[in-house]
Order: structure tokens, then sequence, then C-alpha cells
């Protein structure tokens, strides 16, 4: 999910719940980017895994053939929450370490 900005808990829910938040850094949004919802879009960055804070890489692909670049700040903040994301979500992280005992 791409926001200018998260309220903590709604950023922090959706870490809980598996999904990546990602953030247009200041002085970027859909409107300079003059996205219309017709675009296609390739995140590049995380080949290497998720560190906190980390940024990553936008590509639009437009109706036209053109593309356009962005740099996404990865708003996953802490270790704790790379893990919570690389098992799914809390639920699934948890119920891991709970077979795992």
């Amino acid at each position: 999910m791409i926001a200018e900005s998260y309220e903590r808990i709604h950023r922090s829910n959706l870490v809980g719940m598996g999904v990546l938040p990602l953030q247009f850094p200041s002085g970027t949004n859909r409107e300079t980017l003059k996205l219309d919802g017709s675009e296609t879009f390739d995140l590049t960055g995380l080949g290497d895994g998720i560190q906190p804070g980390m940024t990553v890489t936008l590509t639009v692909h437009r109706a036209d053939g053109s593309t356009a670049t962005a740099p996404l700040l990865c708003r996953i903040d802490t270790l704790d929450e790379v893990e919570y994301y690389r098992n799914g979500g809390i639920l699934h992280y948890v119920l891991r370490q709970l077979l795992a005992a």
C-alpha cells in the first residue's frame, strides 16, 4: 500500500496483517506522478530482503508505453516488524513461534 503518510496505528496494523506500507517522500504524490489509475507498477529493491526504513523504487508503466520512477520509503520501522512481515503478519509469526516451541 502506498500513501503520502500513515497514522501510527494504521501503519502498525498494516504490518501486523502482512501488508507492506510504502510512503511517498515529501514532495511526491499521486498528482506529481500524474497517476490516473490506468498504470501498472513494479517495485524494485526488495530482492536482498527488507530492512527498517529502507528505500525501494516504484516504476510506473503508463498505457502509452512511457514510464516514470520514484523512490518510496518502506515504513516497516523495526526489526520485529520485519519478522512479522516476513511471516505474513503477526498472527502467522506467533503461530510459527508456537509450533517451533
